[in-house]
């Protein structure tokens, strides 16, 4: 645990520019280069008893025998916290932004355009997430006899989201008989959140007085119904990792081992990401993570909405990144996410 309110003044300034020499050369900064990097007005010497300070406190630490310093993840949270508010992208990367999402013409098309475009221009990994649908109501279930024995069974969700799902038919059905099952759906299930037909479809449908072939798709219904109806909608969105690659931090092959071992664990970066929703901004540094897999990393994501239902968009990088810029990107990101799909 670090105590932020023991740094002086003069600490809080070299911590500062120590970071952002770090973010900007990738080097372990030494006292000289932030002195001749930085306005601090004060010497080269002054700022190495400083930094020695920083690295007592647990703000900066030494890699191997070099004479700079590198932040730690307690730096960077104190850098992002009480040092950057996020600076908007400039018009021209705005326009980039808008011409690229808006020619989408779906909810994963766009998700897929985001990810992608934001990884482009921060040089960072672009993530997405979809929205979570549990919380969506159902308006109305549609059904679609596509041959003699599969059926299309199309939900119809508040959010403006449709799904379509296939289900084995016990037999030929008459389109009466598939009125009749569609009547009880909708009379029982619509209105509901997906989560509590999950949770009552049992109770709903079992009473339902029938024809014989009408029960034997109402039963179909109910054996699969936690299947038909659990649409999560969050599968993750990766944009392209050829930028971050080329970044510093990747030139060892362990380290790149490393990151194309995350990019293929999309349960780990799911279950990183489930944790967002909450609405707003959100950065999690380093070991703040609890997981080793993502504890050289920083993710950085923004909540957008969809009626009801929120998603996430943001990026996967190194600890050093560039916070200002990124958390503008993401930030704008979401909003222009969130306004195309309403």
């Amino acid at each position: 645990m670090h105590d932020t309110e023991s740094l002086s003044e003069r600490e809080r300034r070299v911590l500062e520019a120590v970071i952002e020499t770090y973010i900007a050369t990738a080097e372990p900064a030494a006292s000289k280069t932030v002195a001749a990097r930085s306005a601090l007005g004060i010497s080269s010497a002054s700022i190495r008893n400083t930094m020695s300070n920083l690295e007592a406190k647990g703000y900066l630490y030494h890699p191997h025998t070099s004479a700079g310093r590198i932040p730690t993840d307690a730096a960077y949270r104190l850098y992002v916290d009480r040092m950057v508010r996020g600076t908007p992208p400039d018009s021209k990367v705005r326009e980039h932004l808008e011409f690229e999402l808006g020619a989408a013409n779906a909810t994963e098309e766009l998700l897929l355009r985001a990810a992608q475009v934001l990884g482009i221009v921060t040089q960072e990994l672009g993530v997405a997430v979809g929205p979570a649908l549990d919380e969506i109501v159902l308006e109305r279930v549609n059904m679609v006899a596509v041959s003699s024995d599969r059926l299309l069974l199309v939900l119809n969700l508040r959010s403006g989201t449709v799904r379509t799902i296939y289900v084995r038919l016990p037999g030929i059905l008459s389109r009466e008989q598939l009125d009749e099952v569609q009547r009880l759906l909708n009379e029982r299930l619509a209105g509901l959140s997906l989560r509590e037909v999950r949770q009552t479809i049992g109770d709903r449908l079992r009473d339902a007085s029938a024809s014989r072939e009408v029960t034997e798709l109402l039963d179909i219904i109910l054996a699969e119904g936690d299947g038909l109806f659990d649409l999560q909608g969050n599968d993750v969105v990766l944009g392209s990792s050829s930028a971050l690659v080329e970044q510093p931090e990747f030139a060892s092959s362990e380290r790149m081992r490393s990151l194309l071992s995350l990019t293929e664990q999309r349960d780990l970066l799911r279950a990183a990401l489930a944790q967002r929703k909450q609405d707003g901004m959100t950065i999690t540094i380093g070991g703040e993570h609890g997981e080793p897999g993502l504890a050289g990393f920083t993710l950085v994501t923004s909540t957008y909405r969809r009626g009801g239902a929120t998603g996430v968009i943001g990026v996967l990088g190194p600890t050093r990144m560039p916070y200002d810029k990124i958390i503008g990107l993401v930030e704008h990101t979401g909003r222009l996410v969130e306004g195309l799909l309403q």
